[in-house]
């Protein structure tokens, strides 16, 4: 069958701003004089958990904690690191071939629009994507496979007619959930012992053209 479209995750795929928010957090947790703890700082499942995170920061801190100001300190922090990230390696050959190649690219991302939406732009990147799925459009969020089923209606491609690029064990079982073949190239904090049911594992976006990629796939 032929690959008529491509569908991507987002954060820690096509931009590392999952670095930058483990990063925001540790800079937000030592302004208390404390450490976060990171051994289970990614949830393994997509959407915002940032509420709990909160939660654990103000039972450490105690009474004197002010969430909301917290909130807007690490926002504005994380923000000024986001500003400085750039596509991730190999990702703009990947869709520069892809739109050579004819083929139709979307982004399904258990994040918001707000977010997945500006990120793009500053990199340069939203003009390429055709559709934008994102979490604040549905009621489940990674593995479940609504954002990737939502980004295919969107498209009108078939499941089988299409694939999916994920960083995530999560994000792969959502891909796979959907009926989509599933490229992985899991982020600097996924174990990649968890990753075998994708198609192809990689390392990096800029292991493979996308050409000799898709023939492995098709």
């Amino acid at each position: 069958m032929t690959i008529k479209a491509l569908l991507f995750d987002f954060d820690g795929l096509l931009m590392d701003t999952e670095t930058t928010l483990l990063v925001s957090w540790q800079w937000e947790w030592r302004r208390h004089g404390l450490e976060l703890d990171t051994a289970a700082f990614f949830a393994d499942h997509g959407g915002d958990v940032n509420e709990a995170r909160y939660r654990d920061l103000a039972a450490a801190v105690g009474a004197a904690y002010d969430q909301e100001a917290s909130h807007q300190r690490r926002s504005d922090y994380r923000a000024g690191l986001n500003a400085a990230l750039d596509p991730a390696p190999g990702v703009t050959a990947w869709l520069e071939d892809a739109a050579e190649l004819g083929l139709r690219l979307a982004v399904a991302s258990s994040s918001p629009v707000t977010h997945v939406g500006a990120m793009l732009e500053q990199a340069g990147l939203r003009e390429r994507f055709e559709v934008l799925a994102t979490g604040d459009e549905t009621a489940a969020h990674k593995p479940d496979p609504e954002v990737y089923l939502l980004a295919l209606r969107r498209l009108g491609v078939p499941a089988e007619e299409a694939v999916a690029f994920e960083d995530t064990a999560h994000g792969v079982a959502a891909a796979k959930a959907a009926g989509l073949r599933c490229v992985a190239v899991p982020n600097a904090y996924a174990d990649r012992d968890r990753f075998t049911a994708a198609d192809v594992l990689l390392t990096s976006a800029a292991d493979l053209p996308l050409s000799a990629l898709l023939e492995q796939l098709d």
